[in-house]
């Protein structure tokens, strides 16, 4: 393929925004569109789709086994079941946001803002490379044995992600 990485990542962040935002799209109920759709009016190719799935550093895309779709896997504002599977956590998990925004979290709890789950992670570094993304990176610790106890619903992504859809604060035991 003929592209720098500084292109490809850009590919790569108009990607993102192409499958788990675009109002103007009408996806499947399972949050799949259709590659021909990007590759004839988004200037993507097939090749350089390949590239981005498989090189991206949190395999936050799939393609459909026939490759005529593609998908994220999570991080969508859009309403779609991208068909996660339920899961009990870890006793311990790990969420990463910027220090401006923990006085926040300590009075409204992690909230999903505009998409539909909130992301937690299985490791602090992981966390961390989330939280520096916004800012002062800090890593909150997570109860999610309590909360799964207490009947909170746990998704995991194919790729790892954890998600529910709130954390209240009494569930966090440290603010990093």
């Amino acid at each position: 393929m003929d592209c720098t990485n500084t292109q490809l990542i850009k590919q790569g962040k108009k990607l993102s925004y192409l499958l788990r935002h675009d109002t103007h799209y009408a996806f499947d109920e399972h949050g799949w569109r259709e590659v021909s759709d990007l590759v004839a009016n988004h200037g993507y190719s097939l090749e350089e789709l390949c590239e981005i799935v498989e090189t991206n550093n949190k395999k936050r895309y799939e393609f459909s086994e026939d490759m005529t779709l593609i998908r994220a896997r999570q991080g969508h504002s859009i309403p779609v079941d991208v068909e996660l599977p339920e899961a009990i956590p870890p006793d311990i998990l790990y969420h990463g946001t910027a220090k401006h925004f923990v006085e926040s979290i300590r009075e409204q709890g992690i909230q999903r803002m505009c998409r539909l789950y909130v992301h937690l992670s299985d490791t602090i570094d992981s966390a961390l490379k989330v939280g520096e993304r916004h800012g002062s990176p800090v890593v909150l610790e997570i109860n999610a044995r309590r909360m799964s106890e207490e009947g909170v619903r746990f998704f995991r992504s194919r790729n790892g992600v954890w998600l529910t859809a709130f954390v209240d604060a009494r569930y966090i035991i440290s603010f990093g």
